[in-house]
């Protein structure tokens, strides 16, 4: 990997972290807090941040509980229907259910696999993949993220 490639990675990497724990201050519960949470997936007062620069434009996010930028954060993962989610990885493994939508994700050496709602994914830690969230959008997914939340792009677009 080129240098610039790893520079840029390593910017959208630092911009997202800083996007998402913004809005853990404002959402998510204390560490030592032992209260339950209830969510709902449509709530207009569920606070929604931007996506890394290399993801779609529309791209949000919501942080459901935990933070980010420590290990076993909850989100929710939304673009608009007909996204191209480019190749990327992530350091942790993922947990995903989606909410809504219907989206193809391929992962590195295996067959394009269609997600509808209610459809769960596992994502392997490092493994690349991407996805695309077809007409009937957006797609929102849910995503247990076991390690802190990151997204590294694998090209430079």
């Amino acid at each position: 990997m080129n240098l610039k490639l790893k520079l840029n990675n390593a910017r959208i990497f630092l911009a997202a972290i800083t996007i998402l724990f913004s809005f853990v201050c404002m959402n998510a519960q204390n560490a030592g807090d032992k209260s339950s949470v209830v969510v709902n997936t449509d709530d207009a007062d569920l606070q929604w941040g931007g996506c890394p620069e290399f993801m779609p434009e529309g791209c949000n996010i919501a942080i459901l509980h935990g933070d980010p930028a420590k290990q076993n954060a909850d989100i929710l993962f939304k673009v608009p229907a007909n996204s191209d989610i480019p190749e990327h990885w992530h350091t942790s493994a993922e947990r995903m259910l989606l909410v809504s939508g219907t989206m193809e994700v391929t992962y590195e050496g295996e067959q394009t696999r269609t997600l509808k709602k209610g459809s769960f994914a596992y994502g392997p830690a490092k493994k690349k993949h991407s996805a695309k969230c077809l007409n009937d959008g957006p797609c929102v997914l849910y995503i247990a993220f076991e390690e802190p939340l990151d997204a590294f792009a694998t090209k430079d677009d």
